[in-house]
């Protein structure tokens, strides 16, 4: 009789060279942002930014089985979901900076980085701004017969816009290959999302709109990535939409502006202690995937990274004021 393989999920599945660079692109996502919030907090980068660390496994789990020509769309909290799907982060801190040589030219700048060439759709500075895109573009692949996945990703402040439940509904009627992923890191803003929405899970509204709907542990990399692979595989096959929801947290505040006075310390910290990072890192060491060494090496690198990405952005060129118009479009 076979033994049973009591292996979480994604060391199941994926083969370990995936699973080492996942947890690469998940330290990477980390130190990119706290490289950003150090030049913010240096006076390198102007505007306004808003992090996601202690999102890392929603981010990177929910892109494991994504492939170039598969889209994504994201939010105004993006950076994870960017590097997730195979971002340079040279190329984003001169977005960051304003350079010229960023994904958008450094007309974008945090909110609204996009590189269409790894399906990358781009952030959004809209709450809820990403669900009808995810549509029209999970929309466009099975008008075009392609196998490809839109996953959409939003918050919880996100659930209770109108363009959530339009985008369910047009999507679970025409039976999209799109899978939407609730990032609910339990704050819109300020607000509790248990305050400002009326299901005890935002899952619970797949329901109405006769799709799977389903939520889970989103500082557990594994179980975001079984989540996400079976929406996916049903997307794939033509069944339609899902819906998952991520319950995670952010770390920092809202944006930079925000003083962090509707949650307190205590809470904060026990959020701190389920990092995503150290929980993946912890079951690829127990499962022989790699060893403390690689992974102290894994991390470096990412640190090296980072620090290379902000000198290419501090030596790049700034946009021609002659061309100020150029690469943007209105409507």
């Amino acid at each position: 009789m076979a033994k049973a393989d009591n292996r979480p999920f994604a060391l199941r599945t994926y083969a370990p060279e995936k699973l080492r660079e996942a947890l690469r692109r998940m330290y990477l996502i980390r130190r990119f942002e706290e490289g950003a919030e150090d030049c913010y907090m240096r006076g390198l980068i102007h505007g306004t930014m808003h992090l996601s660390i202690g999102q890392e496994a929603s981010a990177m789990a929910s892109c494991m089985e994504l492939t170039d020509a598969d889209k994504i769309t994201s939010t105004h909290r993006g950076h994870g979901h960017c590097i997730a799907k195979g971002a340079n982060v040279g190329r984003m801190f001169a977005e960051f900076f304003g350079k010229e040589t960023g994904y958008c030219h450094g007309r974008g700048g945090s909110m609204h980085i996009a590189d269409v060439k790894t399906g990358n759709l781009g952030a959004n500075g809209i709450v809820g701004g990403g669900l009808p895109i995810a549509v029209g573009a999970a929309l466009s692949a099975k008008r075009l017969g392609k196998p490809d996945v839109t996953v959409c990703f939003f918050g919880d402040g996100a659930n209770n816009e109108g363009a959530f439940h339009e985008a369910l509904n047009m999507a679970a009627i025409w039976k999209l290959p799109v899978v939407f992923v609730c990032e609910n890191n339990r704050y819109g803003m300020s607000t509790p999302a248990s305050y400002a929405t009326a299901v005890p899970n935002i899952s619970d509204r797949a329901a109405a709109y006769a799709m799977p709907g389903i939520t889970v542990d989103g500082n557990d990399f594994s179980a975001v990535a079984e989540a996400v692979h079976h929406a996916i595989r049903r997307a794939r096959n033509g069944e339609g939409p899902s819906l998952v929801e991520n319950l995670t947290y952010r770390w920092r505040g809202h944006s930079k502006s925000d003083r962090n006075r509707y949650r307190t310390k205590e809470e904060i910290e026990e959020w701190m202690a389920r990092d995503p990072i150290a929980r993946f890192q912890a079951d690829l060491i127990a499962h022989g995937i790699l060893d403390q060494a690689g992974a102290d090496a894994i991390a470096a690198e990412a640190v090296a990274a980072v620090a290379a990405g902000v000198e290419f952005a501090k030596a790049s060129p700034a946009p021609d004021i002659s061309e100020v118009t150029r690469y943007v479009h209105a409507e």
